[in-house]
Parts: C-alpha cells; sequence; structure tokens
C-alpha cells in the first residue's frame, strides 16, 4: 500500500468518505434524494472536506499527517471547480487520508475520525 500515490488513495478515499456521509444523512431522517444531496455536498465538496480536516488535524497521527501531505502535494492535472487550489489540495489530502486508512484495515481508527467529522 505504501506503493500507491497520493492520488490513488485519494480516488478510493473520495468514495469512502461520501459513503460514510451518506450513511451519516439516513440516520439522521434524511429521506428525500434532494435534501440528501444538499446536505451532502456540505460534507463531501472540497470545501466540506477541508472543514472536516480542520476538525481532524490535530487528532492525526505523524504518520496519518504524512499520508494527508502525500495526497495534498500529488501532481495533478485536474482544475479544481468552486474552490481555490489551495483548498482543493487540502482535500485531496483528506481523501488520501480516508483512503489510506481504509485499505489499511483501520477501521476502528476511520470511524473514530469519523465521529469527530461529524460532531
Amino acid at each position: 500500500m505504501n506503493q500507491l500515490n497520493g492520488l490513488t488513495l485519494a480516488y478510493l478515499g473520495d468514495a469512502i468518505y461520501e459513503v460514510y456521509i451518506r450513511e451519516f444523512l439516513l440516520e439522521k431522517g434524511y429521506t428525500k434524494v434532494d435534501k440528501l444531496h444538499k446536505e451532502a455536498i456540505l460534507f463531501t465538496s472540497a470545501k466540506g472536506q477541508k472543514k472536516a480536516l480542520d476538525k481532524i488535524y490535530n487528532a492525526l497521527t505523524e504518520n496519518e499527517v504524512s499520508i494527508f501531505k502525500r495526497g495534498r502535494n500529488a501532481n495533478t492535472d485536474r482544475k479544481p471547480r468552486n474552490t481555490d487550489l489551495a483548498t482543493y489540495k487540502q482535500a485531496t489530502g483528506f481523501e488520501a487520508l480516508i483512503g489510506f486508512l481504509y485499505l489499511d484495515n483501520q477501521k476502528e481508527r476511520l470511524e473514530e475520525l469519523m465521529q469527530i467529522i461529524i460532531k
């Protein structure tokens, strides 16, 4: 897994994070798809992911910060939509961290961080 680049980890992390947020919203009682989508965007957009990162950053281990930086610093040709480049890169680092924790079977740690995010 250490051979996977930051963007590959972010690719998976984006999907995993989306599932966590969708489950969270369903548990909160949202049932209408349009409302679910609008609420999910608050968490899953680059700006929402940056806010999530801000909530958990001080709780990250040294290794987790390293994984985050691997994603944040990854070179990409993609241009951010609806946000600035710095926020986009922070969100990519966040997604890489989520992807890493998932692939590394650190489900308990992932759940711990998700609980911090959704509170």
